[in-house]
């Protein structure tokens, strides 16, 4: 069964911070996706590429791709 979490479900501040990188690129990741195996993180552009592919067998999902627009109003 996979869990998604979106951060105003689960905290006020960002879990994910400037140092959690995606595992595809490199970027700032955005995204955390937790597996029997271990955790993944991806940037915004890279979680969407993947996300239908690991939800069968994702644990939890925690998106704070919400953050991408709030950073940009600043």
């Amino acid at each position: 069964m996979t869990t998604t979490h979106s951060p105003s479900e689960t905290a006020t501040a960002p879990v994910l911070s400037s140092l959690d990188r995606c595992d595809s690129c490199g970027a700032q990741a955005y995204v955390r996706a937790r597996l029997q195996s271990g955790e993944l993180f991806f940037c915004g552009h890279h979680a969407s590429e993947v996300k239908s592919a690991l939800a069968a067998t994702a644990m939890e999902w925690f998106d704070e791709t919400d953050r991408l627009i709030a950073d940009e109003s600043i």
